[in-house]
């Protein structure tokens, strides 16, 4: 085999379908020329004429009718199984799709994305995790995460692809019961309050800090939770302020007795994307997935 060169099978196979050594050029898009020193190759090879010059045209050896069958198998699988890309059926599919996400990216995304995968791939399914950026960054490479979808700074080498979906910003939540009644809040008045802080493993919260960290701006800090889904909760029978993404701040506000009102300042938003790796830039799956996300998110 080290020394066998594949590429002579498929004018072996030219030849034998065509008997003749111009019409094989011509099936291969390959001179004469070419096509006669590739036979000469060929029965140097295997040290047989293979292929006769009869009144009929190249009228193949025993040799060659026992090297045509599997060189047909050879090439058609080469062709079906290497060459072929991926036929992937969301109809039919039964794989489970295993997505990066936090417990607020959860709320954003796996709704949608549940109902949209019942209608256009029943059989599938979808796990959720969560994991430390080196270990995402690895678990993707490895294929055991197919996409991270939301705020994930630390994916940014060159192995990653990334593809924005859409940008975030902040509001403020109260209890509906609180006194204050404007849609946004004084400096002031916003001081003045306790703040509930979530300080779970997503990055987006890092956006608001940072912000505070950088303007010298000091809350008075009553609850510090790792937990997104207490806050309304604790908001609603309390009053104290949260501060948090505004399509969470949405999510709250449609079953809990909160009411939602803007910062008083300009926060800085933040985009969330979705990432993969590029060794399954090509993958049939992966591609139809991250489609599906692009089409219902991106904008």
């Amino acid at each position: 085999m080290a020394s066998f060169d594949l590429n002579l099978l498929p004018v072996a196979l030219a030849i034998f379908d065509e008997r003749s050594v111009s019409a094989a050029a011509r099936r291969l898009d390959m001179s004469q020329p070419a096509v006669s020193v590739a036979l000469n190759k060929l029965r140097r090879s295997l040290g047989d004429p293979l292929f006769v010059r009869t009144a009929r045209g190249m009228e193949p050896t025993p040799r060659a009718l026992a090297l045509i069958a599997p060189t047909r198998d050879i090439l058609q699988r080469i062709d079906t199984d290497v060459l072929a890309s991926e036929n992937f059926n969301p109809a039919s599919t039964t794989r489970r799709f295993t997505l990066a996400l936090s417990d607020i990216g959860e709320m954003t995304f796996l709704p949608k994305l549940l109902d949209r995968l019942r209608q256009d791939a029943p059989h599938a399914s979808l796990l959720s995790v969560t994991m430390p950026p080196p270990e995402l960054a690895a678990a993707l490479e490895s294929g055991a995460v197919d996409l991270a979808v939301g705020f994930f700074p630390d994916l940014k080498n060159r192995n990653f692809f990334q593809q924005r979906l859409f940008s975030h910003d902040f509001i403020c939540l109260l209890s509906a019961d609180h006194p204050h009644r404007s849609r946004k809040i004084s400096i002031e008045k916003f001081l003045s309050l306790g703040h509930a802080v979530i300080k779970a493993e997503g990055r987006s919260q890092e956006v608001f800090e940072q912000f505070l960290l950088r303007r010298k701006i000091q809350r008075r800090i009553v609850l510090s939770t790792p937990h997104f889904m207490s806050i309304p909760f604790l908001i609603a029978s309390s009053d104290l302020i949260a501060t948090v993404p505004r399509a969470v701040g949405e999510s709250f506000a449609q079953f809990a007795n909160i009411k939602l009102v803007e910062p008083p300042f300009e926060i800085p938003s933040f985009d969330l994307k979705q990432h993969w790796h590029r060794k399954y830039h090509k993958d049939g799956g992966n591609a139809w997935l991250r489609a599906v996300i692009a089409d219902m998110f991106a904008g």
